[in-house]
């Protein structure tokens, strides 16, 4: 078969998929006052007007100031970006539209069979700052499940992707390639008009989540096991769809695990360099699959999600080195020749928070729970009572306590995902219901191009007369 044929049934099938896809949407909202998309419309109006006179009375306030330090430092703590899903708080920790972790487990709905929030609420509460009925949330997860399948030239694009080729490429690579599918961009080339920009944006966005535990599940069947994949259960959830899809939704736990993982790691304020990232590629109307794949590009790096796979080796390494029933002192001794060494210690410290990462409480509750007995969780929570003070007493760290990913790689392990160059993979599906519910409200506010100013050495040290 050529290459057109294929792209043509693709494109074909992609059709036929929408048709069935709005049949099964119209049963399942048979039911409800509005699916997600009907109270999104409604509350873009009310939105705009409160972003509108807000402007009009606070404009010309300032947020803050900017200095040298921080252009050089990253532009660590500058405050210039909006984020509606969330505010990270160094003393609270992370807010999803004002809830904090604890109390969206309390109130977001969760499946029959499990105690974790699902991650279609969360989304939901994301959107529209709401938190769902579980009809609600079903109307989503019937609808994700609906729109799942992915175009069989993006499945033999990573089928033909060599073992050798990390996790997170194929995953990128393939996000890249939807983008084939776009709604917005084929909307935007007929000339949709500005304030409709968030229609097409929202359909991409529900696909583009829809697809990503196949997209997920193809990389890590053909890199680690037998390149065969089972499909998506029409009425099921999410996470028991991303568990299945991986060879693992038998493990009712593992499934409580998925939802749990993805609720908590979707999303952590507009800064990061994901979340920034896949806001900044959007701002200048780039499509959600190819600004959530540049997000991802980001998400890669070892100073942000490929971090988690990180703490876990650094912890492996240390159980092997002086045995995972270590003592304290054996355990304090190591750490200090890690410091004294130059190296740091992983998994501990965080650019805002000040306090142990709620993300890392909520993971610990769930090992706590669930697998309180196994050795390697042990020795987590042996760091997690050392490695505080020994930070603080070396004096370099401003916060000595956990982040999350201190946490998450004992989980997987535990349950027998043990290929941590997946990990980030992981994270990059989470990862994308935080951010691409920002990049709706994004274009249903208008938000302009984004583009800041920059200067020169050259040019500050003329600004302040320095020689």
């Amino acid at each position: 078969m050529s290459a057109a044929v294929r792209a043509f049934s693709s494109i074909k099938g992609a059709a036929a998929h929408r048709a069935s896809f709005n049949k099964i949407a119209s049963r399942a909202y048979a039911s409800q006052a509005k699916s997600l998309k009907e109270r999104f419309a409604e509350l873009i109006p009310e939105k705009q007007a409160e972003v509108k006179e807000f402007r009009k009375a606070y404009g010309s306030k300032a947020l803050g100031e900017v200095t040298v330090d921080q252009a050089y430092g990253g532009m660590r703590g500058i405050k210039g970006l909006i984020w509606e899903g969330s505010v990270l708080d160094p003393e609270e920790g992370i807010r999803f539209r004002g809830l904090t972790i604890p109390e969206c487990q309390q109130k977001l709905p969760k499946a029959h069979d499990g105690g974790e929030p699902l991650p279609e609420g969360l989304y939901w509460l994301l959107l529209t700052g709401e938190v769902p009925t579980a009809e609600q949330v079903k109307g989503v997860s019937a609808e994700w499940a609906a729109r799942s399948a992915i175009p069989s030239f993006v499945e033999e694009l990573i089928d033909r992707c060599p073992k050798t080729l990390h996790p997170m490429s194929q995953f990128s690579l393939a996000i890249n390639a939807l983008q084939h599918e776009s709604h917005f961009a084929k909307a935007y080339a007929e000339g949709i008009h500005k304030s409709n920009y968030w229609d097409p944006i929202f359909e991409d966005t529900m696909d583009l989540i829809a697809k990503l535990p196949n997209i997920a599940g193809r990389i890590y069947r053909n890199v680690y096991k037998d390149g065969k994949v089972a499909s998506i259960d029409m009425d099921k959830d999410y996470s028991h769809n991303l568990a299945k899809v991986l060879g693992f939704s038998d493990n009712s736990e593992f499934v409580d695990l998925m939802r749990l993982y993805l609720t908590i790691h979707s999303d952590h304020e507009g800064g990061n360099v994901s979340a920034h990232t896949t806001h900044l590629v959007g701002s200048a109307l780039s499509d959600p699959y190819l600004s959530f794949a540049a997000g991802l590009n980001g998400l890669a790096g070892p100073l942000h999600g490929l971090a988690n796979q990180e703490v876990l080796r650094w912890t492996l390494k240390l159980k092997d080195t002086i045995g995972i029933d270590a003592s304290d002192e054996q355990i304090t001794k190591y750490l200090w020749d890690t410091l004294n060494s130059g190296q740091v210690v992983p998994g501990y410290g965080h650019a805002v928070l000040r306090k142990t990462d709620p993300r890392y409480t909520a993971q610990r509750e769930f090992a706590l729970k669930h697998l309180p007995d196994d050795p390697l969780f042990g020795l987590v929570s042996k760091l997690y009572h050392i490695i505080p003070g020994v930070l603080t007493e070396h004096g370099k760290t401003k916060n000595p306590w956990p982040n999350v990913d201190a946490h998450s790689g004992v989980l997987l392990q535990y349950y027998g995902l043990v290929e941590q160059d997946f990990y980030t993979v992981l994270f990059g599906v989470s990862r994308g219901i935080g951010v691409l519910a920002q990049i709706c409200w994004d274009r249903a506010l208008g938000m302009p191009l984004e583009r800041p100013k920059s200067y020169s050495t050259a040019y500050l040290k003329k600004m302040f007369g320095a020689n």
